[in-house]
């Protein structure tokens, strides 16, 4: 065996970085005398993964068995990572003890399962211990910031400890770059703007890339800018960067999937959307080992059906987002589930607003009344009629629903921070101050037993209950705040809240008070002097009172007598007051003893209309017939008529 290994252990002696595939070489001759060499399998293991070879490095793993296996397991855990075999290689890293190696293909792992919280966990720990290698500690940092900025896009910002980017993001443009996404993640728009151009100029800066790394290294900062324009409204920016992308120059597939959205939307002079439409479903498919995070696969599929709706595929729209929401069903706080909801919502209007819209989708609402996404449009559309009370019905109906379910989940939607925040919004506009009140009270009571409770829920609930007079919402009033500064004492509102909420209790509070600025400070720009000169403002009487005084004075006073309205002259242009007007001109036309009938065939119809004429004697011929002679009609005596009836029955 040590004669074997002699020649590749004098070569590795004599070997540099770049010399891999010398060491492959040296590495095949040696296992072509000793098929099971566990040091020459090895080292060709390493030497394949530093060419990038890791399909074929798992191979040598495989073939060379248990013992091989349990030798290389970093490297094997390494290989599975790069394969994007990530629950595999997670697996074998956390059962690898005492190795950093071990722990940074474990965080990586997870931070690409999206488990950032435990891939934070992991990083945090890195950062505390001592690095093993030069510039472990600036990779750790990089890959920390990488899953803060993930943490904010998820929506659990609250398990960031670093809010504001320090001295150390701005030295490199990994850091920097890392610090503007997590900016951009909590809506400081600004900010990930500023950070992003430092980015930019830290990597322009460096001397030991060449030209062609740079220009890889600026394209996905440069579609994080694009993004950032378009956010802020910087259409002419956004299309002038626009124009300097290269999608297609991009290596990474998800990147490149990502600049060509941010394209489309860059781009005024796109009027038609068939042309994004072909443009998106045309893109190179993202391969497994470089897949989109969640927050961006969402995003693209929507937008897919976005498209699918401006060129009338509602048909399609109304099948996948259908079978979307069967998988999924409602209700839910997914931002992504409720967005396809409210596109199968959209689809089935055919994307009609107004009452035509509301028509379409109450039908869907009877069916659906767990449905979060599909109650928001309808209230949305209400709200566009000005029609606030049936929105708050239909929020109401939802609330009701969700709060007659037995699963835990669907409390957790009835109680959720955004929808409280609805029903505050529309109780606000009717002036329902009682609901608001009970409402908040109701989420705070649900979410104070919760482990994890939206302190911005609970810190609104405790202003409205400061604000009754009742002892019940005093005292939940003093749990909430006693919760809040538990959970987080440095915090000067918590800590006010804690003090005001026990200021008439027997529980002492002078330690929490010396905390807070000393109201001497808070009053320090006030000059009392003027302000007593001044004097204090009377209030203004609203419009309601000076009605209700005005109708209170006028019950005192004696009734006046009504106006009377003088209506306008309806009299013709042509009036003339000396002439005397026409007796029947309120008779029509041919009924006038003045009318004429044109024509030879106009005085034949008009011979024939004189019939039901009263002719005179009639009265005499009557009686003398011993016949009544009121309302007797002459039938006419000549005309075409008549010759024209003997005509024909001289033909018979």
């Amino acid at each position: 065996m040590t004669s074997e290994t002699r020649p590749l252990n004098a070569l590795l002696r004599t070997a540099t970085i770049d010399d891999h595939e010398e060491v492959l070489r040296a590495c095949d001759a040696s296992l072509k005398q000793s098929k099971q060499d566990i040091r020459s399998l090895h080292a060709k293991v390493v030497a394949l993964l530093k060419l990038d070879r890791y399909e074929d490095a798992l191979n040598v793993l495989e073939d060379g068995g248990g013992a091989l296996k349990d030798e290389a397991q970093l490297e094997r855990c390494y290989a599975l990572y790069k394969t994007g075999q990530l629950d595999e290689a997670r697996r074998i890293a956390t059962d690898v003890d005492d190795d950093r190696g071990a722990r940074h293909v474990e965080a990586q792992a997870l931070y690409r399962l999206e488990n950032f919280e435990h891939s934070a966990l992991l990083y945090r720990q890195l950062a505390e211990t001592h690095a093993s290698i030069d510039n472990e500690e600036n990779d750790v940092r990089i890959n920390g910031g990488a899953t803060d900025a993930q943490l904010e896009w998820s929506r659990k910002g609250d398990l960031v400890r670093k809010k504001k980017p320090g001295r150390e993001d701005l030295e490199a443009f990994e850091l920097a770059y890392n610090a503007a996404c997590a900016s951009i993640a909590r809506g400081e728009l600004g900010q990930g703007e500023i950070l992003l151009r430092r980015s930019q100029d830290l990597c322009n800066a460096l001397d030991d890339l060449t030209e062609a790394e740079k220009v890889a290294e600026l394209l996905p900062i440069r579609v994080q800018q694009l993004y950032v324009l378009i956010r802020l409204g910087k259409t002419d920016d956004a299309e002038k960067l626009a124009s300097q992308i290269a999608p297609n120059d991009i290596p990474d597939a998800s990147t490149q999937q990502v600049a060509k959205i941010n394209r489309i939307a860059a781009s005024p002079e796109i009027k038609s959307p068939y042309l994004p439409h072909r443009i998106l479903h045309a893109a190179t498919p993202v391969p497994k080992t470089d897949k989109l995070f969640t927050i961006q696969s969402d995003r693209v599929e929507e937008n897919k059906l976005v498209l699918d709706l401006l060129i009338s595929k509602y048909g399609g729209v109304v099948t996948s987002t259908s079978k979307c929401l069967t998988e999924c069903p409602p209700p839910t706080i997914s931002s992504h589930l409720n967005t396809v909801s409210v596109l199968n919502a959209a689809a089935h209007a055919q994307c009609q607003l107004g009452k035509i819209g509301i028509k379409h989708m109450l039908p869907l609402l009877e069916q659906r009344p767990l449905d979060v996404g599909l109650a928001m449009v309808v209230i949305q559309l209400y709200i566009l009629t000005n029609n606030h009370g049936s929105a708050v019905t239909v929020l109401e109906s939802l609330l009701k629903h969700l709060e007659a379910s037995n699963a835990s989940n669907d409390q957790d939607v009835r109680f959720a921070p955004g929808l409280v925040a609805t029903v505050v919004s529309l109780y606000t506009l009717q002036g329902r101050k009682k609901q608001i009140r009970t409402e908040l009270a109701k989420a705070a009571t649900y979410w104070r037993h919760k482990s994890k409770p939206p302190k911005s829920l609970l810190q609104a609930a405790g202003v409205v209950l400061l604000e009754s007079s009742r002892s019940a919402d005093e005292a939940a009033f003093r749990e909430i705040y006693s919760t809040l500064h538990r959970e987080d004492p440095s915090s000067k509102l918590t800590t006010a809240g804690y003090v005001a909420a026990h200021a008439f209790s027997t529980t002492p509070v002078d330690e929490q008070a010396s905390k807070l600025t000393p109201t001497s400070r808070l009053i320090a720009d006030i000059d009392v002097s003027a302000l007593e000169e001044a004097g204090v403002l009377q209030l203004v009487v609203g419009s309601n009172t000076a009605q209700a005084a005005t109708r209170k004075r006028a019950l005192d006073e004696k009734p006046k007598p009504a106006k009377k309205r003088l209506r306008k002259s309806r009299l013709p242009k042509d009036y003339d007051p000396n002439k005397t007007p026409d007796p029947e001109r309120w008779l029509p036309l041919r009924e006038r003893s003045s009318y004429r009938p044109k024509g030879k065939k106009g005085r034949q119809k008009a011979a024939a209309l004189t019939q039901g004429g009263v002719e005179k004697g009639g009265e005499a011929a009557g009686a003398s017939s011993g016949k009544s002679s009121e309302g007797v009609i002459k039938a006419a005596t000549g005309g075409g008529g008549a010759k024209a009836k003997s005509k024909k029955k001289s033909k018979k």
